[in-house]
Formats: structure tokens, C-alpha cells, sequence
């Protein structure tokens, strides 16, 4: 047996001299996982058996390499859903859950909206508005095939209509009747590789997260996608880079299609999403 303590310090700081960010709360998310426990209940142990702590050693090491969180927990939470993850599929961000929240709100108090989740990777935003607005129809596309395996399992039975294919040309069916769009495109500069952190930069899918010289060619489509499926008046919101607090909201306001342009800022005051009516 050892003690739970001194095994949370030594695991810790191995993190921590690793470079992951947050190395006290992944330490203890991942002994929590080889207990099969939550996080909270762990000060009621004092003492962790010689193979779950040899089980635990063996995270703790691929998580000291920057191999996700997440991926060695097989999961990932976003506002009340939990979702399944792991290779082939963008990790949900708790910044993006701000996103997905304003969504909710401007879906919320219609009687029977609809709304297309477009990128949708996997599956997050498509499933939080499915779970907190029920009386809404939600669609949902995704082109790569590794993340549409991974959203077809998330959103099983929620009733969210998922497609495979590419958000440029997805849901003809639908054009002119859109109450709400959401996207959590790709925004990183390509010329940006060096600065993304090795957990996404190594293990994301590289199609979720560049999109050429600026960052914007995903937003561009985005735009034009936006307002053919969107019906008059209805709303869009879409995810950008801390850098891009005013050349994201440009890509809509240079077109004339718009009206109420705005940015928005997460938790931590960084520009986040911006958001945008089409014009009546």
C-alpha cells in the first residue's frame, strides 16, 4: 500500500516540472479515475493499493509527456454533458462553453427553434443545446471521420440530426430556416505552429485548429454558410484567437449582411467569440 498523500505530491510535481498547466488538479483527476472515484472524495482515502498505484504511475507519466488529460480519462465535460474523447477529435475547451451558453439563450425562448452546429468535432456544442433546450431542433456536421465517430457516439440518442461532410456545402435542406448557427472553427495562423500548446499542437486534430496565413479562411466560409441557411433575423456565433478580436468581427461586418456585430469575452477577460444577426 501507499499513502495517498505523498503520492499526489511526487505525481504533482513530476507535472509540474513538466510544463502542464494545471498539475495539482490533473494529478488528482487522474488518481481519481484509476479509483474509480470523483476528485472530491479522494481525502477519504488515506492509502492506495500497489497496483492502482502502479496503474496511476503509468498516467501520470504519459500525462508528463502532454498527452491530454482527457484522453486518459476517455472523457471531458462541457456545462451539463459529458462527452467522450480521445484521438482523432478536438477536446472541448471550457471557454467554449460561454459559446454555446449564449446559444442557449437566444434559442431558449423560441417555441420551436432550429439550429445547426456546423464543425462540430466532438459533438459538444450540438449536445449542450440538445440537453438544455429541448423543444429545439439541432443538426449537426462534421468532416473529418475520426471526429464524426466520436460525435455519432456523443450524441446518440439526444436526437440531434449529425451529418458527415464539410460545413461549406452542409445542410441545403435547411437554407433560409436557421434560427441559430454556432461553429468552433479552426482560427490558428499557420505561421502560429510554435505557440500552440504540445497537448493540442500534438494530439488535436490539425484540421480543428489551422486555417491558413491569418487564421480566418475557416471564418470567411463560415460567413457566407452562416447567411444562406440562417432565416432573416436569426443569429450566429462563432469561436476565435485572443488575437483576432477585431479581424473576426471585420469578416462579418465588411459584408453588409450583418447587423449587431459583437465580441464577447471569456472568464478571463480575453476576447473570445463573436456574435452577429443577419439582416433583415
Amino acid at each position: 500500500m501507499t499513502a495517498r498523500r505523498p503520492l499526489l505530491a511526487d505525481a504533482t510535481g513530476r507535472l509540474r516540472a513538466a510544463g502542464v498547466a494545471s498539475p495539482e488538479h490533473d494529478a488528482a483527476e487522474l488518481l481519481a479515475h484509476v479509483l474509480g472515484t470523483d476528485r472530491s472524495r479522494l481525502v477519504l482515502l488515506d492509502e492506495v493499493d500497489d497496483a492502482a498505484a502502479e496503474r496511476y504511475a503509468g498516467l501520470v507519466a504519459r500525462r508528463a509527456a502532454r498527452e491530454p488529460l482527457q484522453h486518459l480519462t476517455g472523457r471531458a465535460w462541457f456545462r451539463h454533458v459529458e462527452l467522450a474523447v480521445g484521438p482523432g477529435v478536438f477536446v472541448p475547451r471550457p471557454e467554449t462553453e460561454l459559446l454555446a451558453g449564449w446559444a442557449v439563450d437566444q434559442a431558449a425562448p423560441l417555441a420551436a427553434p432550429v439550429v445547426v452546429d456546423l464543425g462540430t468535432g466532438s459533438g459538444a456544442i450540438a449536445k449542450a443545446l440538445a440537453d438544455e433546450v429541448p423543444q429545439a431542433t439541432v443538426h449537426a456536421v462534421e468532416l473529418d471521420p475520426d471526429a464524426h465517430r466520436w460525435a455519432a457516439r456523443n450524441l446518440a440518442g439526444t436526437g440531434v440530426d449529425l451529418r458527415e461532410g464539410d460545413l461549406a456545402s452542409a445542410f441545403e435542406d435547411l437554407a433560409g430556416t436557421v434560427d441559430v448557427v454556432t461553429c468552433n472553427p479552426p482560427y490558428v495562423p499557420l505561421e502560429a505552429w510554435e505557440s500552440v500548446a504540445v497537448e493540442a499542437r500534438d494530439h488535436d486534430p490539425h484540421l480543428a485548429l489551422f486555417s491558413g496565413a491569418d487564421g480566418l479562411d475557416a471564418m470567411r466560409v463560415l460567413e457566407r454558410r452562416a447567411a444562406l441557411l440562417l432565416r432573416p433575423g436569426g443569429v450566429v456565433a462563432a469561436e476565435h484567437a485572443e488575437v483576432q478580436a477585431e479581424s473576426a468581427p471585420a469578416v462579418f461586418a465588411a459584408t453588409g449582411r450583418w447587423t449587431e456585430v459583437r465580441d464577447h469575452r471569456d472568464l478571463a477577460g480575453r476576447p473570445r467569440f463573436v456574435t452577429a444577426r443577419l439582416a433583415r
